[in-house]
C-alpha cells in the first residue's frame, strides 16, 4: 500500500491517525461486550475504517453525511460523544433515538448527519434533496450519501443518481464495495466489471480508488468535493475494501472463502498508515503508544457514563407527542367552519357545496382554481416552498394546477421531475433538513406506491425516530367517476391514514381545498393531501380571495337532520348532498370528516348523537376502508348512543373498472338509497 502525502499537512497526518484509531478501538470494545452479553447486537466495520473516516475529515462540519450501519468514523468524526452513543446503541432514553431506534438508525441536525433506515436505498435521495438547497441558496458545499454493493442493485439508487444529474446537484455518492451484501457476493450483484461504470450511463464523472487507503479516500475526496462545488455536479465514488466481520457479529463469515480474510488482513488500514508513519518518521513508537492509550482510557470513562445511564420508563403521553412535530402558532387567518348552520336550500346548483355567508370579498371559483390559489398565495407567503412534479413547470400539471406558475416563480421552485417517486420523495425530506418546504404533486395518487417506502418509513417516522420533522405536502390527484381505469382510479387514503406521522387530509369544496392545503403547507409535519379529480371542474362555491387556514383535523357539519347521519369526505359528500335533495322526506344528517388522519373524533361522537343511526360512506373498497376504523371507534365508544347497526356504503372490493358502466357498478355510490333504506327499515 502506497501512502502519497501530496500537500497534507503533517499535523493533519496525525489527526487522520487519531480519527482511525478511535472507531477501531471502540469496536474492538464492543466485540468483547458483546461476547460478554453486556450489549445485544453489533455491526462490524473493522477493515473498512478508512473510507467513513477519510470521507469525514474531507468534508466541512456543516456539510450533511448520510452514513450507514457500517460507518462508525462518521460519527466519531463529528465528536459526537461516546457516552451517548452508547446509550444510543443500548436503547437508554438519553441516546440520540429516546431508545426508540437501534444503533447508527437515527440522526443528529446538530452534527448533520441522517440516519439510516433498514431499506438503505432511501437515503441516496435525502442527499439529493440537501444537495439542492446548497444550489438554491448558492452555498459552496456538498453532500454525500453512502451505499454499499448490494444497496447498487435497488431502485432508489438508479433514481438518486438519475436526478442528481438531471438536476446538476453536488452530491459525492460513495459506494463501499466490500465483495458480499450479508452473503451475497458481488458476482450475484451486478455484471458490470466494476460499479464505477455505472456513473458513465448517468452522465456523471466517477472512480475506482482503495477504500483501505486513508490518505487516498482523504484527497480523492478533497478534490472531488471541489469539483462538485465548481461544476456543480454530482460524482461517484467506487470505494475497494472488505468486511472482516460479518454481516452482523450472529451472522459469522462460514460463507467467505479464508483466503480472502488473508489477503485483506494485508491491507489492513489502520496497520499500514501506521507503518508508514513510523518509517516517515511522522510519528514515534512512543506517541503511537500514547495515543493508543489515550483512546483506550477515554473509550473506558464515556462507557462507564454510557452504563450508568437508567432505564427507561415507559411514558405513554410523550410517545404519542413526539409522533408530531408541534405547529408554531398560526400567522394567517383561521377559518372555523366546522359546524355553519346550513339551510339546505342554499344549494342552487348540482355540483354546488352549501357555503355559510362570506366573512369577506370571494368568488366563485371552481375546485381546481381553489387548489391553484392555495398553492399560489403559499409560494407568495414561503419564498423557502419548492414545487416539484412531473410535468407541473411549462406544461402546469397534468391537470393544470400549476400553469402559469414558472413564469411567476421561476424553475428553480417550480421543478419539472424525471419519472422517479421514491427519489422525489426523499428529495423533499433532504430539503427539510436545510429548512426548506416542499410539495410534491403525484400525478396520480395510484402511483404512489412506487414511493411508497420513503412516505411510510422516513417522511412518517422521522420526528418520532430522532426529532427532525419533514415539512412535506404531497398532493393527491384521487378516485373514479372519470372512467379511467384500475391505475387512475382507485382510492388509497387509507394505506396512509394507518401511518402514526403523517397528516391525511381530503376536502370536498372549494373553500375548504384552499383553506386545508394553506395549513397543509403550513403544517411542519408530512400531509397527504388528497383532491378527487371528478370534483376539479365539476363542483364551485364562493372561496375566500385572503390567504386563509382550515383546520386539520376538524370536521364540518354539513347538514341537519334527524332521520340517519351520514358520515363522509370527498366525492361522498355530493352523493350524500344529492341524495338529501331528491329525498326530502328522509331527514338526512350530513358530516363531512376533511381529515382522515387525524380524525375529529367530537364531531363523529356528536353525528351519531343526533340520530342514533349512522351510515359512514366512502369510495375506497369496503375491506380495509377508513370506514372500519371510525365504525369500530363508535361501537366501542358510543354504543350507547346507537339505535341501530352501524353500516358501512362503500365500493365493491375489486379494482376499479374501466368500462362506464362497471365503474358505475362498482361505486359506492349505486349502492346508497339500498344502504339508507335498510337503515330506515331496521
Amino acid at each position: 500500500m502506497q501512502f502519497l502525502q501530496k500537500d497534507i499537512p503533517h499535523q493533519k497526518l496525525v489527526d487522520l491517525y487519531k480519527a482511525l484509531l478511535l472507531p477501531r478501538m471502540i469496536e474492538e470494545k464492543m466485540l468483547v461486550l458483546l461476547r460478554q452479553g453486556k450489549i445485544s447486537k453489533w455491526f462490524s466495520g473493522i477493515g473498512q475504517e478508512a473510507i467513513s473516516v477519510g470521507v469525514t475529515q474531507a468534508l466541512e462540519k456543516d456539510e450533511w453525511i448520510m452514513p450507514l450501519h457500517r460507518n462508525l468514523g462518521v460519527f466519531t468524526g463529528r465528536n459526537m460523544p461516546l457516552s451517548k452513543l452508547f446509550m444510543q446503541w443500548q436503547g437508554n432514553k438519553e441516546g440520540y433515538s429516546k431508545g426508540r431506534e437501534r444503533s447508527f438508525h437515527f440522526g443528529s441536525k446538530e452534527h448533520h448527519i441522517c440516519g439510516m433506515i433498514s431499506h438503505l436505498g432511501p437515503q441516496l435521495a435525502i442527499a439529493d434533496g440537501v444537495a439542492l438547497a446548497y444550489k438554491l441558496r448558492k452555498e459552496s458545499k456538498v453532500s454525500v450519501a453512502f451505499s454499499g454493493d448490494g444497496g447498487t442493485s435497488e431502485g432508489d439508487f438508479h433514481e438518486a443518481l438519475n436526478t442528481a444529474a438531471v438536476w446538476d446537484l453536488p452530491v459525492i455518492f460513495v459506494i463501499e464495495n466490500n465483495g458480499y451484501g450479508l452473503s451475497t457476493p458481488v458476482n450475484e450483484q451486478y455484471r458490470c466489471k466494476s460499479l464505477v461504470e455505472k456513473a458513465a450511463g448517468y452522465g456523471m464523472e466517477g472512480v475506482q480508488i482503495d477504500g483501505n487507503n486513508i490518505l487516498t479516500v482523504y484527497d480523492t475526496i478533497k478534490g472531488v468535493r471541489d469539483y462538485c462545488i465548481k461544476n456543480q455536479k454530482p460524482y461517484l465514488v467506487e470505494c475497494m475494501t472488505f468486511r472482516m466481520r460479518g454481516h452482523e457479529e450472529a451472522s459469522g463469515v462460514k460463507y467467505v472463502p479464508k483466503e480472502l480474510f488473508e489477503t485483506w488482513e494485508q491491507k489492513d488500514p489502520i496497520k499500514n498508515y501506521e507503518t508508514w508513519l513510523l518509517e516517515e518518521k511522522i510519528l514515534s513508537a512512543q506517541e503511537i503508544s500514547k495515543y493508543r492509550e489515550e483512546t483506550k482510557s477515554y473509550i473506558d470513562a464515556e462507557l462507564k457514563k454510557g452504563f450508568d445511564a437508567g432505564l427507561i420508563v415507559p411514558d405513554t403521553k410523550e410517545e404519542f407527542a413526539d409522533v408530531y412535530m408541534p405547529k408554531q402558532p398560526a400567522s394567517v387567518a383561521i377559518l372555523d367552519n366546522s359546524s355553519p348552520e346550513i339551510n339546505s336550500g342554499v344549494q342552487k346548483q348540482q355540483g354546488r357545496y352549501p357555503q355559510p355567508e362570506a366573512k369577506s370579498a370571494s368568488a366563485e371559483k371552481k375546485f381546481i382554481q381553489a387548489i391553484s390559489d392555495a398553492l399560489r398565495l403559499s409560494m407568495q407567503q414561503h419564498p423557502n416552498l419548492v414545487l416539484m412534479g412531473q410535468d407541473i413547470a411549462e406544461y402546469g400539471g397534468a391537470f393544470k394546477v400549476t400553469e402559469g406558475f414558472l413564469e411567476e416563480f421561476g424553475k428553480d421552485r417550480v421543478r419539472n421531475t424525471p419519472l422517479c417517486e421514491s427519489a422525489i420523495v426523499g428529495t423533499t425530506l433532504g430539503l427539510s433538513l436545510e429548512g426548506y418546504k416542499a410539495m410534491m404533486e403525484m400525478q396520480f395518487a395510484d402511483f404512489v406506491t412506487v414511493g411508497f417506502n420513503q412516505i411510510i418509513n422516513n417522511l412518517a417516522k422521522i420526528y418520532y425516530r430522532w426529532g427532525q420533522n419533514a415539512d412535506v405536502v404531497i398532493r393527491m390527484p384521487t378516485g373514479g367517476g372519470v372512467g379511467a381505469g384500475p391505475f387512475h382510479s382507485q382510492s388509497n387514503e387509507a394505506w396512509f391514514a394507518h401511518t402514526p406521522g403523517l397528516k391525511v387530509v381530503y376536502p370536498s369544496s372549494p373553500e375548504d381545498a384552499k383553506g386545508l392545503l394553506i395549513a397543509a403547507i403550513n403544517d411542519p409535519n408530512p400531509v397527504l393531501f388528497f383532491e378527487h379529480k371528478a370534483l376539479y371542474r365539476s363542483v364551485t362555491g364562493d372561496v375566500r380571495d385572503d390567504y386563509y387556514e382550515i383546520e386539520i383535523g376538524k370536521a364540518r357539519h354539513i347538514r341537519k337532520g334527524d332521520d340517519i347521519s351520514i358520515i363522509t369526505y370527498g366525492a361522498g359528500v355530493h352523493w350524500a348532498i344529492d341524495y338529501a335533495e331528491k329525498h326530502k322526506d328522509i331527514s338526512l344528517d350530513i358530516l363531512d370528516l376533511r381529515s382522515l388522519l387525524p380524525l375529529d373524533y367530537d364531531a363523529i361522537r356528536a353525528a351519531v348523537g343526533r340520530t342514533g343511526k349512522l351510515i359512514i360512506l366512502h369510495e375506497d373498497n369496503l375491506t380495509g376502508g377508513i370506514g372500519g376504523e371510525i365504525a369500530a371507534w363508535i361501537a366501542e365508544h358510543c354504543f350507547d348512543k346507537l339505535d341501530a347497526p352501524v353500516m358501512r356504503c362503500a365500493s365493491l372490493d375489486t379494482p376499479i373498472p374501466f368500462n362506464i358502466e362497471l365503474e358505475k357498478n362498482f361505486m359506492a355510490y349505486s349502492r346508497l338509497d339500498e344502504t339508507i333504506q335498510k337503515m330506515l327499515n331496521y
